[in-house]
């Protein structure tokens, strides 16, 4: 019985801390996504002679950045 209750509460423990982990790389995925990677690619993009394509993803980051930033 003793086991059990062991069992069940370091299944409560480490699924916080599972849980706690995964928020915490989808925190830092997002970081690295949209600070990072996001604007390599735009200049790769322009670099490489694509800003007909670099420059509306560009308008429509900005646009849903303006509109999650009022919220």
């Amino acid at each position: 019985m003793l086991s059990l209750l062991f069992t069940i509460c370091a299944i409560g423990i480490f699924g916080k801390l599972l849980f706690f982990g995964i928020r915490a790389a989808w925190g830092i995925s997002k970081f690295l996504l949209s600070i990072v990677l996001l604007p390599l690619i735009l200049v790769g993009m322009v670099i490489g002679g694509l800003i007909y394509i670099a420059f509306p993803i560009l308008i429509v980051i900005g646009i849903v950045t303006l509109i999650s930033s009022k919220a």
